[in-house]
């Protein structure tokens, strides 16, 4: 048995229910019949609500229940929401206020859940939610990231969640007041909706068993059952959780919501099945958002631009509450990836978090590493332009040579391999860096400014390092692998089926992927920061090995042999001196007719020995007409580490995808509220997503250093296209620009804040 195979780019085997109708996402996979559920959101930022009269609305034509916060808590649950907190220098955790499932008293962000309504229709349910009697007496919305302002939650009359940090501060402050040059950067990561295919829905129903069944579109069914089981009182076995096919998640998705409690809630109370599908609009305002921070970032230099010290203050907008983890992603999640690829002596990080009036903020596509290596790779390209060096020569000076490896971090992180420069002269040559400046030249020649941006990446796989499996050998000659993550979309029933039959010899076709259901499967860790891929052929393997021994043995007592006379080679089973070679699946069979049954179900924990650190360098053209402030992408090239790939053909889809999202957060999108905090850009129809004219062709190469936190030497690569794009995309603009005069270039992109930073240069 080997421990890695040839990668093979192998198709989607998905793909052919998605591409002809008949994938089974969560609002094609309600019961027949089940009734419809309504939310009633608040219209209002901020404020006190002073009457909720839903008396009419329960005698609405077709109404069969309406929930208030009042009604929960006089039913006897937990109707607090919980997340996860950051721990302080002093030992405290980060502030925690009250989440309720439903507004208790107040509303604290538009788009918050107060009632809900569950009808025989869509129709009705909605036409009786508009007969709902809600006043609420308005207070000043808090917007802004500076302490202060009204007091959204009583006992934070500042606003102010934590003040975090890591790193070393006074060695910082001391490589500062020593240093040749200092360059010091404002940076902005603006606040960005998810905007997944597929919005949040989600279904309950009491089954003919009496347990209650959740369903709902999200990237792991563990966590939700927990919460859910502990909000509505139930012991765990009581509670089944499925997710069905997902049209997308991005980390938006990974996150407990509201809305799955008091669903679960109604579907018990009637006994009948209650389905709730969003809308794009109450998708925009009620989902958590991504990003959404500021930073002041300080480099400081030697003599020979060595980076001798570098400190990052970021202030994080939270929303009105606590998200699960919120608190987590600008803080720790960002600090993990703090110094990037750079040999960086001295390092700190300090972290503000602020409530507002605003939707929650969450994990978005890279959840902290993107953010970490915006403000980094933004910094070293502005260094470079203020200290007049090229910003490659910057980079490449200050790199981790490849003999320091493992490396550890000034937070502590441990990179097991790398080799920065091998990647860096890779990509100079695909992106053609040489014939830049005839480019640029062209782009001139018809009145137009072309940039060049690099950014170098590193980000860090995330999530639990353990995962469980189980493989079953039905008696249709079939087998089952059950694991613990879950596709949102990604190819995982393709990759994971190919991997066990490329470890095996089992026919492709004759596996099932089965995923989303707490009922068959004990134990997961969902799917989120990477992981998917690499935790489940890692404990699969050890699966494999499980199956392998056991069958030889088994073999070997048919035949009469000793048990080491038996191996396993080249996907068959081998004796020595006999001409028998029979497969797994014969194997099996025999199992089988032998009444064996403890060899035809196997189920293993396996834990990473250690984190994998993906990395790459991107380099995108820009070309931005000064007359009007339009610019489009016009070139794109990645070359990326992710180690040994399993399947390539997926791996560049992945990196395709996370280009476009970073590249459409740094060009096009941007949450926008206005001083009431009515949010402005809550249809598609007002907040610009990335169209395929907007995106250049992609190359894609890989230089691959295989990992050794991993038997299959490989990394994660769900994330890495948009922690390498922002960047990228940010700096080519800002070359653009800086042509020009502009000298402080922040995203979005668009034509018209790029025509009115011409402009302000112009006036200089």
């Amino acid at each position: 048995m080997r421990k890695f195979g040839k990668s093979q780019p192998v198709r989607r085997v998905e793909d052919q229910r998605f591409l002809t109708g008949t994938g089974r996402y969560i609002d094609e996979d309600a019961p027949r019949g089940a009734l419809r559920a309504v939310f009633l959101r608040s219209t209002v930022a901020h404020g006190e609500i002073s009457a909720l009269d839903v008396s009419e609305a329960r005698a609405a034509p077709g109404v069969h229940l309406v929930l208030t916060i009042d009604d929960l808590v006089a039913a006897g649950l937990d109707v607090e929401m919980t997340a996860s907190l950051v721990k302080l220098a002093d030992g405290s955790r980060g502030a925690a206020p009250a989440r309720p499932v439903l507004a208790r008293g107040k509303v604290r962000f538009v788009g918050e859940a107060v009632a809900l309504v569950v009808a025989e229709s869509l129709d009705a349910a909605r036409d009786a939610a508009e007969l709902i009697e809600l006043e609420i007496e308005t207070l000043p919305a808090h917007l802004g990231l500076a302490a202060g302002g009204e007091p959204i939650h009583p006992d934070l009359p500042d606003n102010i969640a934590f003040d975090w940090e890591t790193g070393e501060a006074d060695a910082v402050d001391a490589a500062i007041s020593g240093a040749a040059h200092v360059v010091t950067m404002e940076i902005d990561d603006s606040r960005l909706v998810a905007a997944s295919m597929e919005p949040r829905g989600a279904w309950a129903e009491v089954m003919d068993d009496g347990r209650l069944h959740l369903a709902f579109s999200g990237q792991g069914v563990w966590e939700p059952k927990r919460q859910v089981a502990r909000a509505l009182g139930l012991a765990p076995d009581d509670l089944r959780v499925t997710i069905p096919d997902v049209g997308g998640g991005f980390g938006m998705k990974a996150q407990m919501y509201p809305e799955y409690i008091v669903i679960a809630e109604a579907a018990r109370r009637l006994g009948r099945a209650v389905h709730w599908m969003e809308d794009r609009s109450e998708a925009m305002l009620a989902d958590n958002a991504g990003r959404d921070l500021t930073h002041r970032a300080t480099m400081a230099f030697d003599a020979d631009l060595r980076i001798t010290g570098y400190r990052v203050e970021t202030v994080a907008n939270l929303g009105a509450y606590n998200s699960q983890f919120g608190q987590m992603i600008q803080t720790s999640l960002f600090a993990r990836v703090l110094t990037g690829v750079y040999d960086i002596p001295a390092a700190h990080l300090a972290v503000r978090g602020v409530f507002t009036n605003t939707t929650q903020v969450d994990a978005y596509r890279g959840a902290g590493r993107p953010e970490a290596i915006y403000a980094l790779e933004r910094l070293m390209d502005h260094a470079a332009r203020e200290l007049a060096v090229d910003p490659w020569d910057l980079r490449a000076r200050n790199f981790i040579p490849p003999a320091a490896f493992p490396y550890t971090t000034r937070t502590g992180e441990t990179y097991d391999v790398g080799d920065f420069p091998r990647l860096l002269a890779r990509v100079e040559e695909v992106a053609d860096r040489a014939g830049f400046a005839a480019r640029r030249d062209e782009s001139a020649a018809r009145g137009k400014l072309r940039g060049l941006g690099l950014c170098y990446y590193i980000e860090a796989i995330l999530g639990d390092p353990s995962e469980d499996v189980t493989v079953e050998f039905t008696d249709d000659a079939r087998v089952r692998l059950y694991v613990g993550t879950q596709s949102n979309g990604q190819g995982h029933e393709t990759v994971f089926a190919r991997f066990l039959a490329d470890q095996t010899g089992i026919p492709m076709d004759r596996i099932e992927v089965v995923q989303g259901d707490s009922d068959r499967i004990a134990r997961g860790g969902g799917t989120g920061g990477s992981r998917s891929v690499t935790v489940q052929t890692h404990v699969t393997l050890k699966a494999v090995e499980t199956m392998v021994q056991g069958f030889a043995d088994f073999l070997a007592g048919e035949l009469g042999v000793a048990p080491g006379d038996v191996n396993f080679d080249d996907e068959v089973f081998r004796v020595p001196g006999s001409n028998l070679a029979p497969t797994m699946m014969d194997v099996a069979a025999l199992a089988h007719a032998a009444g064996r049954s403890d060899l035809l179900k196997v189920s293993e924990t396996a834990r990473l020995p250690a984190r994998s650190f993906p990395n790459g360098a991107h380099v995108a053209e820009v070309e931005v007409d000064p007359e009007t402030g339009a610019a489009r992408v016009d070139r794109y090239s990645v070359t990326d580490d992710f180690g040994n790939l399993i399947n390539p053909l997926l791996v560049e889809g992945q990196v395709h995808g996370g280009v476009v999202q970073g590249l459409g957060q740094v060009m096009m999108e941007r949450v926008v509220f206005d001083d009431d905090g009515q949010p402005l850009s809550a249809s598609l129809m007002d907040y610009a997503l990335p169209r395929a004219g907007d995106v250049p062709e992609i190359s894609f190469t890989t230089e691959p250093v295989p990992s050794t936190a991993n038997p299959m030497g490989m990394k994660g690569c769900g994330e890495a296209g948009t922690v390498g794009a922002m960047a990228a995309v940010g700096n080519a603009m800002a070359d653009a620009l800086w042509q020009a005069g502009v000298r402080a270039a922040q995203m979005p992109f668009t034509p018209e804040r790029v025509w009115r930073m011409l402009e302000d240069a112009k006036g200089r």
